[in-house]
């Protein structure tokens, strides 16, 4: 079974390569990876000095049909 649709879901792990193998065993493509800090993200978090790596992942592309 592979996941058909996900909406934005944040996800905190402490083993990223680890979580990243698993949702691509799901189906899911890996989009892209990388890391955030500054004021927005502290803001956003609620945290002070956050610096965090991120992974985009997404659902398969299904063809469009005709």
């Amino acid at each position: 079974m592979t996941i058909q649709r996900m909406d934005n879901v944040l996800i905190v792990v402490e083993d990223m390569e680890a979580v990243t193998a698993f949702f691509a065993e799901l189906g899911m493509e890996l989009e892209g990876q990388t890391q955030v800090e500054g004021p927005w993200v502290d803001r956003t978090v609620g945290l002070e000095g956050v610096r965090a790596d991120i992974t985009m992942m997404r659902t398969p592309r299904r063809p469009q049909p005709h």
